[in-house]
């Protein structure tokens, strides 16, 4: 290396040769804006404003916490019989978290996020049926376009035993095999700088579908996706942030998926008619409630739990994709389990929620 006062000069070409050089590798070298982005990261892009009506009449209801959505272990531990009466315990921790999948093609990503809360329930005398635990969520399935976080091209909400899809305004993507059931809009988050899809669920049962397909009726949150988990600080919150919770995480809701105190079975959360659950209504139904490997609309063709385990056979089934549709995963960790899904799949009665 030449010191700041030595007289000796590379050769004008040569000096120019290594600006070439080094201007190009500049040019080659990947920004942070460039670098690939982390399965995290994008399901917290993508991650939806989610708007949940709120009922807090009746004692069921414990004064509209009963539709705070919250992660599964809210009372400390992973039973999920217990869960009922613990949501009605005074000091319940029901800050918001929602879970999150991502399962990944040469050309698509597919995000799943699933909605849990400790009760399903109603304030109804008749014809009505109540449940421990409630499972609901929606897929999203977003193109590999070279862009950082890609395009959403579409959606497939979970609303009690049927599904939905959606398309954004703009999406190439349009009917399949299944007709589209609305317009997926988007909205400005204020604690961050993207416009989010935006979804919502109804009070009592949790079904879920895009916004305003379900809205607020009165009292009601508005969930913003970000990295911290907040309480509702009364069932009229307009602005609560909630965390994502990788299903994939060790020791997370996938690896527990045999865990008998957690699980009735694959796929059905476990849960029993302890408590007032059933009280003043046509009754309480027990293991009622899905995990994402468990939904399923028994009229259409993809399979028990394939929204999540299988996402691109659900997205080929549903719409027509004029750009290619990969079938081939590079990355699915549900596809160690295939056997025992299908085996599930096979063998499970209806999905009743």
């Amino acid at each position: 290396m030449l010191d700041a006062g030595s007289t000796n000069r590379r050769p004008r070409g040569v000096r120019f040769l290594i600006t070439v050089m080094l201007t190009a590798a500049a040019l080659a070298a990947p920004s942070p804006a460039d670098a690939a982005v982390s399965r995290a990261e994008l399901a917290l892009r993508w991650a939806p404003i989610h708007y949940q009506d709120v009922d807090a009449t009746g004692s069921h209801a414990l004064s509209g916490q009963s539709d705070y959505v919250t992660r599964v272990d809210f009372d400390g531990d992973l039973d999920g019989r217990n869960n009922w009466d613990r949501a009605g315990q005074a000091g319940a921790a029901l800050a918001a978290h929602v879970y999150y999948s991502v399962v990944e093609t040469s050309t698509h990503w597919y995000i799943t996020y699933f909605f849990f809360h400790p009760r399903d329930w109603t304030d109804h005398p008749f014809f009505e049926t109540e449940h421990e635990n409630d499972g609901e969520g929606a897929l999203f399935a977003i193109e590999r376009d070279g862009s950082t976080y890609g395009v959403l091209r579409s959606a497939v909400t979970v609303a009690h035993s049927d599904f939905f899809s959606y398309t954004p305004t703009g999406s190439t993507w349009t009917s399949g095999g299944e007709s589209i059931d609305g317009t997926l809009r988007f909205q400005a988050s204020p604690h961050d700088t993207f416009q989010h899809p935006v979804t919502a669920q109804e009070a009592q049962g949790h079904g879920l579908k895009a916004h305003p397909q379900y809205d607020i009726n009165g009292d009601g949150l508005v969930y913003y996706p970000s990295t911290s988990a907040e309480t509702p600080s009364n069932g009229n919150d307009r602005d609560v942030r909630y965390q994502l919770i990788d299903i994939f995480a060790t020791g997370g809701l996938w690896a527990q998926r045999s865990n008998a105190s957690l699980f009735a079975s694959l796929g059905t959360f476990a849960g029993d008619t302890s408590g007032d659950c059933g009280v003043g209504t046509w009754r309480c139904s027990a293991n009622s409630a899905n995990a994402p490997w468990g939904w399923d609309d028994g009229n259409d063709a993809p399979a028990r739990g394939e929204i999540a385990s299988d996402p691109a056979k659900l997205a080929a089934a549903y719409f027509t994709v004029p750009s290619g549709l990969a079938r081939a995963y590079s990355y699915n960790p549900y596809a160690g389990a295939a056997a025992a899904l299908a085996e599930a799949a096979r063998t499970a009665p209806p999905t009743v929620d």
